[in-house]
């Protein structure tokens, strides 16, 4: 939970929550070896600069649609806990109460709930009616033209129609929207690896490792579009910190220990390369799962670009080729 709450702020917002901790920490403490009358109220300051500032950073973060609601539900429980602090103190434990209350409340009264329009879309992507379902996000967008999430979700229905220019384009559109969002980064750097443009695809990686350097997504797709380049020390460097941020799904684990694989093997270093490849024998239940989505009618465009890779994991995983014949593979 503290890792997906770290990954969430991201670095420039984290420091600044934790410089925000200790600068009135600090002063809060020193002020205790001073018995003065004021020093009590400089102290509740503290605390409430501490918990405004919480907020701003934490709220700010949020897309410019959420961080009303949120602000609805703060404001009346920070209200709340400043009256009881500065107005009657007497029932502060009671105002404290009505504080938490109100966020229990708020928190489902302003409850986010997903757009109509997502649903109907959903309906007709089931069908695969894809351009009635991208219909529903282009009325949508119309309205609320500054919302990252509307882009991200018709780019998704672009990316699976095989429309991948349309689908460039909404998440281009989401980086300029949302400049510090990571999504939309690594979203436009898969993109940009499914039309084989490979410089362009690295620079939106780098971008998204930059902003989220916590993050495993970032640093896989490093590393894969590292392979295609033949980039073999990068490939080994980026995935071996993928896998140090705990990579929790089977299928990218083994695509890891394959690139991983084919840049030791372009090196030279067959021990290493042999290692993974006995690594990728440990994920034959990731090797199913690629194998069970290459199955679906709508993993076209996913077959295109990862097909291959699929087909030499198993080919590996079987015994059919062994480490050495990976450095035979040209760079695509």
């Amino acid at each position: 939970m503290i890792k997906r709450f770290s990954d969430f702020l991201g670095p420039e917002r984290l420091r600044a929550l934790f410089l925000l901790l200790a600068i009135t920490g600090l002063i809060s403490l020193i002020l205790n070896a001073i018995t003065d009358i004021w020093v009590r109220p400089v102290q509740t300051l503290l605390a409430l600069v501490f918990v405004v500032g919480t907020v701003v950073i934490i709220v700010g973060k949020l897309p410019r649609e959420e961080r009303g609601r949120w602000y609805a539900i703060l404001a009346p429980a920070i209200g709340a806990v400043l009256i009881g602090l500065l107005i009657v103190p007497n029932y502060l434990l009671l105002m404290v109460g009505l504080a938490i209350g109100w966020l229990i409340a708020g928190s489902l009264l302003f409850r986010a709930r997903a757009p109509m329009q997502y649903q109907i879309a959903l309906k007709y992507l089931r069908k695969s009616q894809y351009a009635a379902a991208v219909k529903e996000l282009d009325d949508l967008i119309k309205d609320e033209p500054n919302n990252p999430q509307h882009y991200d979700f018709r780019a998704r229905i672009f990316r699976v129609w095989g429309k991948l220019d349309r689908a460039k384009r909404d998440y281009k559109r989401m980086t300029e929207i949302a400049p510090d969002l990571v999504a939309g980064y690594n979203a436009l750097s898969e993109v940009y690896l499914q039309t084989a443009e490979y410089p362009q695809a690295l620079e939106a990686a780098q971008k998204a490792a930059e902003l989220a350097p916590e993050q495993w997504v970032a640093f896989y797709n490093l590393g894969m579009i590292e392979d295609r380049l033949a980039r073999s020390e990068a490939v080994i460097e980026h995935l071996k910190r993928a896998l140090a941020l705990k990579v929790d799904d089977a299928r990218h684990r083994l695509l890891i220990h394959l690139y991983r694989a084919r840049a030791y093997s372009r090196l030279g270093d067959m021990a290493s390369a042999q290692s993974e490849v006995e690594a990728i024998k440990q994920h034959k239940s990731g090797l199913k799962d690629w194998q069970t989505l290459m199955e679906s009618d709508q993993a076209e465009t996913l077959r295109a670009v990862l097909g291959a890779d699929v087909q030499t994991a198993q080919e590996l995983a079987n015994g059919q080729r062994d480490a050495a014949s990976l450095a035979r593979e040209k760079a695509k």
